[in-house]
Order: C-alpha cells, then sequence, then structure tokens
C-alpha cells in the first residue's frame, strides 16, 4: 500500500511539474517567441496565459516597453577639425520580437545596445563632420539630431527595433576650444557692433546735414521775407513823407528838425557846431529863414 501511495504522489507530483511546464503567461509588457528545437513557432502572443508542449517547445520573453540607452560623453569631429563632446540618449522599443532575437545573439539588450549605439554614433559623426562649432552649438543641433534619429531609424529596423526619440542632453568643447570659440564670437561680435556704430554715425550726419540744411533755407525764407516787409515799409514811409513834404514843406522840416534836436540835444555826447549852422536855423527864427 506504501509502494502505491508513493508511485501516486510520484505521479502527481509529475503532472504537476508537466502541468507547470506547459504553461506560460505573457505580461502586458512582455512579447514572447515560442520554439520548437529552436525553430521560431509563433511569435504574435498577446497578453494572457498560453501552453506549450514540454521539452519540446520553449518560451522566450522580450521587455515590450520603450528602453533608454543612456550614452557616456562621446567626442565627435566637426568641419574645422575640432572636437566637441556631446551627451545624448535614445529611447527604443522591439518591435519585431523575431528579427531582433535573430540579429542580437538571442535577443540581448545589451548586444542591441551596442549595435544600436554604433548606429547613432556613425550618424551624428557624419552630421558633425560637415557642420562648424558655431553650427553645432546654435540652432543647428535640432536639426542634426532629427537627421541622425532618421538614418538610424532605419538601420535599426534590420534589429527589429524601432527608435523613439533622440534627445541630446548637452554639447560641450574642449577648453581650447571653448577659448577659441569665444575669441572669435568676441570679434564677430565686435565687428557687428563696429558696423552698427558707423550705419549709426552716418545715420547722424545725414539727419544732421538735412537739419542744418533745413534751417538754412528757414533762415534765409525769413531774411528774404523780413527784407521784402521792411522794403514795402520804408517805401510805404518814404511815400508818406514823400506826401507830408508836398503837402506843406515848412512844417516838415521843422517837424524833421525838432525830431533831430530830440535825439541830439541833451544826450552825453558834444556837438560842435558854429552857431550860423543850417542844423539851428530854428532857434533864431520860427519860420527858418534867416
Amino acid at each position: 500500500m506504501k509502494a502505491i501511495n508513493s508511485l501516486l504522489l510520484v505521479i502527481l507530483a509529475l503532472v504537476v511539474i508537466v502541468g507547470t511546464m506547459s504553461v506560460f503567461v505573457v505580461g502586458e509588457r512582455e512579447l514572447a517567441i515560442k520554439f520548437r528545437f529552436g525553430e521560431v513557432v509563433r511569435a504574435d502572443y498577446e497578453p494572457g496565459v498560453h501552453f506549450k508542449l514540454p521539452f519540446i517547445n520553449t518560451v522566450s520573453k522580450f521587455d515590450d516597453r520603450i528602453l533608454t540607452l543612456d550614452n557616456r560623453p562621446e567626442e565627435f569631429l566637426t568641419a574645422e577639425k575640432k572636437n566637441v563632446i556631446v551627451d545624448f540618449f535614445v529611447k527604443w522599443q522591439i518591435t519585431e520580437p523575431v528579427r531582433f532575437y535573430r540579429a542580437t545573439l538571442g535577443g540581448q539588450e545589451i548586444v542591441a545596445e551596442q549595435r544600436l549605439l554604433e548606429i547613432m554614433k556613425d550618424g551624428l559623426r557624419a552630421e558633425f563632420a560637415q557642420r562648424t562649432v558655431q553650427q553645432v552649438v546654435s540652432a543647428e543641433r535640432t536639426e542634426i539630431m532629427n537627421i541622425a534619429s532618421q538614418a538610424a531609424q532605419d538601420a535599426a529596423r534590420e534589429f527589429g527595433i524601432s527608435i523613439i526619440d533622440v534627445r541630446v542632453k548637452r554639447v560641450e568643447l574642449p577648453g581650447d576650444v571653448s577659448a577659441s570659440v569665444y575669441d572669435r564670437m568676441i570679434t564677430e561680435r565686435s565687428r557687428v557692433a563696429a558696423q552698427l556704430r558707423a550705419e549709426g554715425a552716418e545715420a547722424a550726419e545725414r539727419i544732421r546735414a538735412g537739419v542744418d540744411r533745413e534751417r538754412t533755407v528757414i533762415i534765409s525764407s525769413a531774411f528774404r521775407d523780413a527784407e521784402q516787409v521792411r522794403g514795402e515799409g520804408d517805401a510805404r514811409a518814404a511815400e508818406i513823407y514823400a506826401k507830408a513834404y508836398n503837402r506843406d514843406p515848412d512844417f516838415y522840416s521843422f517837424h524833421r528838425s525838432l525830431e533831430a534836436y530830440q535825439r541830439s540835444i541833451g544826450s552825453n555826447d558834444i556837438l560842435v557846431l558854429e552857431p550860423e549852422n543850417e542844423f539851428f536855423r530854428f532857434f533864431g527864427n520860427k519860420s527858418g529863414r534867416r
């Protein structure tokens, strides 16, 4: 009886073991490939419980999540034969598990990352070699990463991988290159500043010359108008004087003499004249006759 019980226990254990080996679970974040003696049988499993034949079928699982390849800083040569230090990372995902398994020595992620890294470095090296240091550290960085990402995307499909995103964390220059670039930027900015100053001085001179010309024209026009008004006034005064003289020459002469006396007599100036001078003719006779 004990022997029978032991045999039943062994059989039960074998059934449990075989049953366990016949079931495998594919998680929500996993991809699975089933093999039959090393040959791929199926690779399109949905998440859930699935079955296989023990000792005949084997299952390999791969991560279906977006993975990150964070590379250490690399040096790339620019068109000026100067090195720049680039720190970047790549977001990638397994999209074709069978191709990935065959291309990475049995689905090894480290092998996939090494190959993906070489692809990215080759693309970046080609792009950096076509640009100067100033272009690399400026707005063209985004364009460089887009071009390299597209080139790497095409190459990564051969490994069953899809590149989700490529980002540059920083681009730095070695110490000697940084000093050279900064000196060049200072020189360029100084040249631009000198050009702007020269253009500003030229514009100021142009404005100043225009203002001086306008001022001269205004003064000339005002002087012309003043002379014209003065001439008209003198003409009008002469006309009035002439009419007054023609109406009563004696009174006109007497009035003008009084004005002359008023302007000359009583001032601090000294006037030396003979008593019989024409200037004093109204002093002896109110009619002015001698």
